[in-house]
Parts: C-alpha cells; sequence; structure tokens
C-alpha cells in the first residue's frame, strides 16, 4: 500500500486482526505498484463494473472466478497469446470449438473440444 492518509493506523490494525500483513512502500514511489493497479484496474473494468453485487460473498465469488479466468482461461499477450498453463495435449483442429462461460456469460474462453 502507499502512504495515502487512507491506510491509517486503524485500517492496519484491522488488517493485522484478519492475518493480514500491510507493506507499505518507500515515499515518493508512484511506479512500484503498477503491476498490481494495472490488475486491479483490469479486475474493475472487465468484471466488477458490469456486476451487481449484494454482499460481501457475492463479491468474493466474482472475484474469484475472475481470478480462475484470469490466470488459466485467457490468452496472455506477453506470450504471444498463449495460454498461460497450456493443455497437456493440443486437440485436433478439426474438433468443434467449446466455450466455457464464467459470471452468467461475463468472462468467456474458447477451446477445441476433446
Amino acid at each position: 500500500m502507499d502512504r495515502d492518509t487512507k491506510f491509517c493506523e486503524s485500517f492496519r490494525t484491522f488488517l493485522s486482526n484478519e492475518d493480514v500483513v500491510p507493506v507499505r512502500l518507500p515515499p515518493r514511489s508512484p511506479n512500484m505498484n503498477a503491476h498490481l493497479e494495472r490488475f486491479f484496474g483490469s479486475l474493475k473494468s472487465e468484471c466488477l463494473d458490469r456486476l451487481i453485487l449484494f454482499g460481501e460473498k457475492a463479491m468474493r465469488n466474482a472475484v474469484e472466478q475472475y481470478l480462475d479466468h484470469y490466470h488459466a482461461e485467457r490468452p496472455h499477450q506477453g506470450l504471444d497469446n498463449e495460454l498461460i498453463v497450456p493443455f497437456e495435449e493440443p486437440s485436433a483442429m478439426n474438433s468443434n470449438i467449446e466455450s466455457n462461460e464464467r459470471l452468467g456469460g461475463l468472462l468467456r474462453s474458447y477451446r477445441r473440444a476433446d
């Protein structure tokens, strides 16, 4: 977390009560959290901004579904649009295409049927 005043002592105490160890960034280091900021931007724009969530349980489920999609099902641009965790055996090129939907079709991934 940065050194913003919203991360006050009571907030850090709350985190430590939940067994979360807060790590504060050094002063005047705006780009140290760039990867996390990019991920949270993706999470918000691709998932949370498009849902109406009723309660913490719904939000946790949405974030969990997004994480599963983000880490296993989407093509990664830094890997030449390959999956982060590729399938063990590639499917035949003439097989049908299957769609996997998460969050009611908000997140979709496609692959060839086995």
